[in-house]
Parts: structure tokens; sequence; C-alpha cells
């Protein structure tokens, strides 16, 4: 087991790190937006007024409005529950599907992590877009379909780091001590590789975040996200597009919290994996 002091050393080693804080401190404060979205919007995300409609942004409106009139600033902030929520969502079956399965094969190997490992190659073998297309045209296109079908498809390659660390820590001693003392496999996977594998899985967590964040928006300019007149931010690009020449502001700040979370998350996980991968000592 990782012991406390290792712990601390790799705290102070991420707080070293200025990017990783900075993107940190960014992250925290779209979770927070995100959290207070009802308490701190301006307005009702879906009320409209046609009189005020591309309105630029003023005193009243602080980010303008769209073309139903509707507050731009606050749909921005009611989106940010909705793309958080769809990929911290994704990332966690994500995560739960790769631990099964990498573990799985990481831990039994032999014929079963053969068998486990063709089965990713296929998965990674099919465009994963090409996947969620299929599957949303299937179900349907809602919120939760996207979290659902996003964290299906991605496991692919949080299943492979779970396989790696669990085929580097299953002959470690702590493991053998565990095996000798007569622990059976569930408890070795669970009290001893799955929080020894973690470091790796936090980071990996983090990037797919981000990248579930992008697909959503993907999928709702194409119309297959979260449907409206639920925010979020790619189904405010796609409205915003027809208005590029005359109401910039419209998908400009949707694109802009995009662009500044993904950036976010993309400085932790770095900091994150300088801070806890040992081999970047």
């Amino acid at each position: 087991m990782i012991e406390r002091v290792e712990w601390r050393r790799r705290v102070r080693r991420l707080a070293s790190h200025r990017l990783a804080v900075l993107g940190g401190i960014l992250f925290t404060l779209v979770v927070f937006v995100a959290i207070a979205a009802p308490w701190i919007a301006p307005h009702d995300y879906a009320e409209q007024n046609l009189d005020q409609r591309l309105q630029p942004p003023s005193g009243e409106h602080w980010l303008g409005t769209d073309g139903f009139g509707r507050d731009v600033a606050s749909r921005v902030m009611w989106g940010a529950r909705v793309s958080l929520s769809i990929g911290l969502v994704a990332a966690g079956l994500s995560l739960l599907i790769g631990i099964v399965i990498g573990g799985t094969a990481g831990y039994f190997g032999g014929a079963v992590d053969l068998w486990i490992v063709r089965l990713m190659d296929v998965f990674m073998s099919i465009p994963a877009i090409f996947l969620v297309l299929v599957i949303i045209a299937f179900f349907g296109a809602s919120k939760v379909n996207t979290m659902l079908v996003i964290g299906a498809v991605y496991w692919p390659a949080t299943a492979r780091i779970v396989r790696a660390e669990f085929l580097r820590l299953r002959r470690q001693e702590f493991v053998e001590a565990a095996r000798a003392q007569g622990a059976h496999s569930l408890r070795i996977i669970v009290r001893h590789l799955i929080p020894n594998a973690m470091p790796a899985l936090i980071v990996q967590v983090t990037l797919f975040v981000a990248e579930a964040i992008l697909i959503e928006s993907g999928l709702s300019y194409l119309g297959l996200g979260a449907q409206p007149p639920e925010p979020s931010w790619g189904n405010m690009l796609v409205e915003g597009r027809r208005y590029l020449d005359s109401a910039w502001w419209i998908a400009t700040f949707p694109g802009l919290a995009i662009f500044l979370t993904v950036l976010s998350l993309n400085l932790l996980g770095d900091g994150l994996r300088d801070a806890l991968d040992p081999r970047l000592r």
C-alpha cells in the first residue's frame, strides 16, 4: 500500500506544479458555477422575451441574449451543469467498466487475459463515434443516453491502463504476502490492487472528463446530445452558428466555456501525471 508519507510528497509535488494549480482553480470555479447556477443565474434559462432578442452584452444581460431573447449568461451557467454531469458520469462509467474488465484480464492473465485483450482490440478497431451514433440512433438522443453511451463506448482505453497496472502490481511482495495469508482474489483486488492503481486511473479519468465534454459538444452539434430547451454548451453552439455574423456572443461564450474547462482539466491532468507517476521523478 502507498504510505501516507508518499501521498504527502505527491501532494507537495502537485502543489508546486503551477499550471496544474491554475487548472485546478479554473475547474473548481466551473464546478462552483454549475452547482450554484440555480442561485446565481440572473434569469430563468428558458424564459423567452422576443422584444429583447439578439441584444448585445449589457448590464441587464451580462452575455447578451439569443435568438429567442433568452439570457445567454444564465444558459451558460446552467449548461455547465449539463456538460459537466455528462462528462463526470461518462468518465465514472468508463472507469467502472475498465476496472472490471481490465482488472480481470490483468489479475488472472492467461487465456482470460488473451480473450479480453482481443475484445478490447475489436472495440478499438471500430471508430468510437460510429458506435455512439449507432447506439443513439437505436435508443434516442437525450442527456441520460449521451452519458451512458459515451461511457460504454470509450471504456477500452481505461481497461488497458487498469490491465497494465494490475500486471505490474500482481507480482509485488505485498500482493504475494496477502495471497500467502489466504486472502481471496476479490479482497486482493479491492484492498490492494485498485488503491495502488488509482494514481494512474485518476489521471486517466481527469483527461477523459475533458474528452467526454468535447464528445458531448460534438453530438449536440449534430442534434444527438442534450435536447433543447435544456441548455448544454454544445447545443448553444448549434443555436449560435446562424447568428455568427450578427450576434457573435451567442456562440462565443459557450465555446469559451468549453475551451476553459477542457484546458483546466488538461492542465490538471498533466500535473497529476507528473505528481503521481513515480517514473517521472
